[in-house]
């Protein structure tokens, strides 16, 4: 086995070279001479002259190598009591179908389609579907708000929405169709079609000739073959938030994508053909794109999709039955499922109900994870349990233990180190690296590795100018953090979570980390308030564990007593606050930003990807009674 420091150091030193082997690890229709085109930086291009296609390598190649009858999906409903499951050679079908469907509305090469849907089997052939014909889908989650799901057709100017009757939560179920119809009545664009798959717990009125059967129109379209594409065609459009109100499309090529994430299955994950794979994640988020529906079929795993909660479906031994059913090697989830896991059940009992002897590895990103959680999910588990640290826009992970490399030891707070192909290096606010140890600005010497985003839809000055002018030459990830002097990457907070207190930059994830080493406290969050006198203060609101009882004011004083000798007396932190929940986006990352601006009386608006918007009020009176939020 390659050690990892030998294969990192070929990533950086020899990246044609290291990626063009990478490619022949995949099927391409014409295999490409020009690795990397990197003429006009940041707007660097692999497998430029490659032509390929990503359903084919997602579905048909493994029916033509005779693994048809191979299980490709799995799909786990507890919300509904439904369990289904699709070989490769059924997937094709319905992907193919699917394919002919779109194509008999009009949808060609190049055409955008917008997938607006829950988690069932469908979202995924959709996805597919749009890449076997060459159409860039754009996945928005499904339930977002009428505007904001305007704001993206606006964007994408999509021929075509493929969507559902309903979501369902638990207690709850979610009509998707009225949110479209307004989206639709408020949009610029005129969408052509809706092909609209009727779940049987809520059947949606349909407008002819606008609104198209899904059932329909699949059974009485022609299956259609993959389209050979450029490499540099677009995969994808995924949406992220942006600063300035407006969502950023970010684009994700086909080429690249697929040659990353295939590599990523063996050297990060380590897991081979047939293994069964579970990123309980969403299709609307960036990890379900990656990690429910490309790289495992990429790789020919099973992969899960999961329409249920990591509690209360029934409760919070959910996973653990997933995995003990259906026999899961990996579990891929964002720390904040494990941290309402260790909530609800702290000792872990729902976890000597099944049998996890299947379960080797356990992969947690999403939010810093922090060390409390780790070492519970550790000594339960008595597994591995691997951080790793990638974005939206990177589309994989920036740092990660690459298990299928070498296995490095776990430092807690750590992802471990850089991933091949990401030169990562910590500036100052003068461009100047630092010392190992000290806190600065994340970034990533260019050219990325294949895979990230070569751009935003229809805003390459906005691409340059959000992420390469700061730091020329460089991706700024917008995180702050450090490498220490083995190499460990620590990602402390995001770079404006980084508190000036009396001229000593601290990071909120430093005292997050010792908040939740406190044994009441299940989660935290810290963000910094302005102060006339140090510039900035740091507040901390607590989430209890299930069943403390303990007055709040102990809890509070034995917290700060705590900060102040795991972080100092320099952290000037005084303030905190017990809260039933934090608010946090569908995909489980904590609203600081939001929080900072309420507790510091700025303009601040309800985020569109917010889980439950009632929170932000509860946060506003707790802030209050704390002297800010005014």
């Amino acid at each position: 086995m390659a050690r990892y420091a030998d294969h990192y150091q070929r990533s950086i030193d020899d990246p044609r070279g290291f990626w063009g082997e990478q490619a022949q690890q995949v099927a391409w229709y014409r295999a490409p001479e020009i690795i990397l085109d990197d003429g006009t930086p940041p707007f660097n291009r692999w497998f430029s002259d490659g032509e390929i296609n990503a359903c084919y390598n997602a579905v048909d190649l493994h029916v033509e190598q005779g693994r048809g009858d191979h299980t490709a999906l799995i799909y786990d409903s507890p919300i509904t009591q439904t369990q289904r499951q699709y070989s490769f050679a059924q997937l094709q079908d319905e992907v193919a179908r699917a394919a002919g469907a779109m194509r008999a509305l009009g949808v060609e090469q190049g055409d955008r389609v917008v997938i607006y849907m829950p988690m069932i089997p469908e979202a995924l052939i959709a996805m597919l579907a749009c890449a076997r014909i060459g159409a860039v889908h754009s996945v928005v989650f499904g339930g977002f708000a009428p505007r904001e799901l305007a704001v993206r057709i606006d964007d994408a100017s999509p021929k075509l929405i493929v969507s559902a009757s309903c979501g369902i939560e638990p207690g709850r179920l979610i009509e998707y169709k009225p949110l479209i119809d307004e989206a639709l009545t408020v949009a610029q664009h005129r969408v052509a079609h809706c092909l609209l798959f009727q779940r049987p717990e809520c059947r949606a009125a349909m407008q002819a000739p606008r609104d198209v059967d899904w059932q329909e129109a699949t059974s009485a379209a022609e299956a259609v073959e993959c389209v050979p594409l450029p490499s540099t065609h677009p995969l994808y459009i995924l949406y992220t938030s942006g600063t300035t109100g407006k969502p950023k499309g970010v684009v994700r090529d086909t080429g690249g994508y697929i040659v990353a994430l295939k590599y990523t299955m063996k050297a990060i994950y380590n897991v081979e053909p047939g293994d069964v794979y579970w990123a309980a994640s969403d299709v609307g988020w960036v990890v379900g794109h990656s990690y429910i529906v490309y790289g495992p079929l990429f790789n020919g795993n099973t992969t899960v999709l999961y329409e249920g909660k990591p509690v209360g479906t029934p409760d919070a031994g959910a996973f653990w039955r997933v995995v003990s059913e259906h026999r899961v090697k990996v579990l891929f989830t964002a720390p904040t499922a494990f941290r309402a896991i260790k909530k609800v059940d702290p000792q872990g009992e729902h976890i000597g109900h099944y049998d996890l002897s299947c379960l080797k590895t356990l992969y947690l990103a999403g939010e810093r994870c922090d060390s409390d959680t780790l070492q519970w999910a550790q000594s339960r588990l008595q597994i591995p349990v691997i951080d790793h640290w990638w974005q939206t826009e990177t589309g994989w992970s920036i740092a990660a233990n690459c298990l299928g490399i070498e296995q490095l030891p776990v430092v807690p707070g750590s992802p471990t180190h850089a991933a091949p192909g990401f030169d990562l290096h910590v500036l100052d606010s003068d461009q100047n690296p630092v010392a190992p140890g000290e806190i600065g600005a994340l970034v990533a010497k260019l050219p990325l590795p294949p895979g990230t985003f070569p751009s935003l839809w229809g805003a390459k000055d906005r691409y340059v100018s959000s992420y390469f002018s700061t730091y020329p030459g460089y991706y700024e990830t917008g995180d702050a953090g450090y490498i220490d002097d083995k190499g460990y990457v620590f990602v402390m907070a995001r770079t404006d979570d980084v508190i000036n207190v009396a001229g000593h930059r601290l990071s909120t994830g430093a005292i997050e980390e010792a908040l939740s080493n406190h044994p009441d406290v299940a989660e935290c969050a810290v963000i910094g308030a302005a102060d006339s006198l140090k510039g900035q203060l740091p507040l901390g609101l607590l989430v209890l564990s299930d069943g403390v009882e303990r007055e709040h004011a102990d809890i509070i004083a034995e917290a700060i007593a705590q900060v102040r000798n795991e972080v100092g007396p320099v952290a000037a932190f005084k303030h905190a606050a017990v809260v039933a929940r934090l608010p946090k986006t569908r995909s489980g990352k904590i609203l600081r930003a939001t929080m900072r601006k309420i507790a510091n009386s700025e303009t601040w608006s309800t985020p569109a990807t917010i889980d439950d918007p009632a929170i932000l009020d509860e946060i506003k009176t707790t802030l209050a009674t704390l002297g800010y939020a005014q």
